[in-house]
């Protein structure tokens, strides 16, 4: 419940981990009007009803009216489903990491509710880590796992290649889209049959 910045994070967040996400609030975010013009998820454009919660598994409450967080949290409890609150991590059932999320690449950080203003700090550091070449080097990795799995290798093998493949540099390669040092490197490894940027797009 909660249509403001922090509402549409979580939100979108839930959408990304494969929730059906329902959403009750008289005004939202331009983010949030176009997800659920996209269909992506369900609002409802009027102020919190007790019955919003019945057959909910997972409840945010992200107002800023106190008196309207405890009832949405009272509402929950009756109903069996597990609260979180946006700003009172301690008062809510369970808590969310902080969340880097890099195509299959997940990385959560959590300070257990005791400082979300640090978790979210951490993930901002990270986030010049683990830079967005994550996703499609993750998406040639996983091509490469399968092909191998078709032609039964053995896995103490495969242990060995990615290990050939990863102090190759393949992940430097990726992020300057460097398809012919890819290309040359996959050759090396495995041998001919490997085409980087096909791999990539077919997986």
């Amino acid at each position: 419940m909660g249509g403001g910045a922090g509402g549409s994070r979580k939100a979108e967040t839930l959408l990304r981990a494969g929730a059906r996400v329902t959403l009750v609030s008289p005004q939202v975010t331009e983010k949030i009007r176009s997800l659920a013009d996209a269909g992506r998820l369900t609002w409802h454009a009027r102020g919190y009803r007790s019955s919003d919660v019945a057959a909910m598994f997972l409840v945010f409450s992200a107002t800023d009216d106190p008196d309207l967080n405890r009832r949405i949290e009272e509402d929950a409890a009756g109903q069996h489903a597990l609260c979180n609150f946006a700003d009172q991590p301690d008062r809510g059932h369970f808590i969310l990491p902080s969340i880097i999320a890099r195509g299959d690449l997940l990385v959560s950080i959590s300070t257990s509710g005791k400082s979300p203003a640090v978790a979210r700090r951490l993930r901002k550091n990270m986030e010049n880590y683990f830079g967005e070449e994550y996703a499609p080097f993750l998406r040639l990795m996983g091509a490469v796992r399968e092909r191998l799995l078709e032609r039964e290798h053995a896995p103490d093998d495969h242990r060995k290649i990615f290990s050939q493949l990863l102090d190759g540099g393949l992940l430097a390669l990726v992020k300057a889209e460097d398809m012919v040092g890819i290309n040359r490197l996959l050759k090396s490894v495995l041998g001919d049959g490997f085409d980087g940027e096909r791999l990539m797009a077919d997986e």
